[in-house]
Order: structure tokens, then sequence, then C-alpha cells
């Protein structure tokens, strides 16, 4: 067949149903989508927004009039700051490349640390997302690297890379989402974690050198307050063991002072009522205490030359 008689075929009639058909096949391909789990879409007529639309299969005007922005609301976004992962795993692999811009901050005493810190977040608002910020990443990473330099200028060193490196954290997450919701950018912070904080390469010997040495410092120091909290108490006790033995001894001194002469009163009181009696009974007493003690016992003849023993107490 000739050209002549293909468009004799071709009529104004089948040229409409042609049409037709294409305008309801693009019709019915841009009038349904399908919204995954972890997303929200933000349909947009003529650019404004119009509605939100949870997960699953939906209907739009088609041929562009409304148009679906898919959004993940559920998933939980990562930034990496002073390093980049390149492969997550049981081996992670970093990059090897330089970002001291980032991590290199001035402490309150005018040192140097390197932090390198992660911050996680979700998106909370899709339309704030798409249309309050022309990229929210960016603000989100500038907003980040701000916070924490200043939340760094106000720690000294010490508690940046050692005691403070919680409350750091926590204090950025609180003053970042503030910022974020100022900015209305519709993110949320889901945690901000401080990776790993170190002196700068060129002065880490020196800086461990003198951590060290504050270290040994402190621990002579503790080593002193031991001794010290082992020894006085110690001495207090036997200072106060001895104090008390004094006076227990001076009391037994006294009152056996006072017996004595209260004895010795109440026998002089008898001895002047019955003085003959009184002697012969003291000297009978005393040779009772005396005699007892003596292994011999020898009498005095006033006539004889020599004494005579009259009694062997010999064991």
């Amino acid at each position: 067949m000739e050209l002549s008689d293909y468009l004799h075929l071709i009529t104004p009639k089948r040229i409409l149903f042609v049409i037709i058909g294409v305008a309801v096949l693009v019709s019915l391909a841009t009038s349904f989508y399908t919204v995954e789990a972890d997303e929200i879409a933000v349909v947009l007529m003529f650019g404004k927004s119009v509605r939100q639309t949870e997960p699953g299969l939906h209907f739009k005007l088609p041929f562009g009039i409304e148009k679906a922005v898919k959004v993940q609301v559920r998933k939980v976004f990562k930034e990496e700051f002073g390093f980049r992962t390149l492969k997550a795993g049981v081996r992670t692999q970093y990059d090897p490349g330089d970002f001291g811009d980032e991590s290199l901050l001035l402490t309150g005493d005018l040192n140097i640390a390197d932090v390198e810190w992660v911050v996680q977040y979700k998106i909370n608002d899709p339309e704030k997302y798409l249309f309050s910020v022309r990229n929210p990443r960016y603000a989100l990473r500038d907003l980040s690297e701000s916070v924490m330099s200043r939340v760094i200028g106000d720690r000294t060193v010490t508690e940046v890379l050692t005691v403070g490196r919680i409350e750091i954290a926590a204090e950025v997450e609180q003053h970042l989402q503030t910022l974020l919701d100022l900015y209305e950018t519709g993110l949320d912070v889901a945690t901000v974690t401080l990776q790993d904080v170190n002196p700068p390469e060129k002065v880490k010997s020196a800086f461990n050198a003198v951590n060290e040495a504050k270290q040994e410092k402190d621990r002579l120091i503790n080593e002193a307050w031991r001794d010290y909290n082992q020894s006085v108490p110690k001495s207090k006790g036997l200072a106060q063991q001895q104090i008390s033995e004094a006076e227990g001894y001076a009391l037994k001194r006294v009152n056996q002072a006072q017996g004595d002469a209260d004895k010795f009163n109440a026998i002089r009181a008898e001895y002047q009522k019955a003085k003959e009696v009184t002697r012969q009974r003291l000297y009978l007493e005393t040779m009772q205490d005396v005699l007892p003690q003596v292994k011999e016992i020898y009498v005095i003849d006033e006539k004889a030359n020599t004494p005579i023993p009259i009694l062997q107490l010999k064991e």
C-alpha cells in the first residue's frame, strides 16, 4: 500500500479517539501514588500545600495539577562532624580526609580541643521542612557547629576531655533544638553524642604528659589524705585513752588516800579511847602481816652474846 492509502485511513474521528485514550492513560498514570510506611506525602496544588497523606495508596488530581512530595518522617538521619564514616560494620571504615575545620574548637581556658560529634535527628513537620528553609540539612550542620563552639567555649579543656562530656552533649542538644524551632526547620533532634574528644595531634604527647602529672599529683594527695585519716583518728584515740587512764589513776589514788586518811582517823579515835589496848592490837596486826613474809625468826636474849634461832621457816 502506498502512503496515500495510509493517510486515507487516518480520519479525524480516529485521531480524537487516540487523543482521548492517551489522555486517559496519562490521567491514570498521574492520579495515583503510593506512600511508603516511613513516609508522609505533602500534596501541592500549583505549588501550594493543600493536604498531607499517610502511608498507603492515594489519589490526586492528574496532569500536574497536584503533586505529591514524599518526606521520610519516621527515619532517623545522622550528621557527622569532624569525621566521615565510609562503611559501617564490624570494622568501620572512616574517611582519611582532614575535617579539622569542623572539629578544632577553642575552650574557655584558651586551649584547643579536637571534638568529634554526631547529631541524630528526625523530620517532625514536613511542611516546614520543605518550605521554611532552603536547605534544612545545611542549616542543621551550621547551627550544630555554632552551638558546639559556644558550649565548648564556656568549658575548660579538662572538662571537655574528661568529666564534662555528657553535660556538654545535653546542653548542645537543648540549644540546638531551640534554634531549629526558632528557624522553623521542621527538624527534631534525637541525640547529640560526643564521639571522640582529644587534644590536637601536634600537642597530644605534651598534653598526655601534663595529664599524667596531674593524675600522679591527685594520687599522691589521695594517699596523703588516706594516711591522715588513718593516723589522726588513731592518735586522737590513743591520746584519749591515755587521758582516761590518767584520770582513772588519779581518781584511784585520791580515793585510796582518802580511805587511808579515814582509816587513820578512825584508828586515832579508837586509840584516844583506849591507848594500851589499841597499841597492843596494832602490834599484833602488824606482826600478823609481817611474820608470814620472814624466813627465820630469832629471839634475842639480853644476857646472851649471840642470837638463838628458835624457829626455821624455810620451805
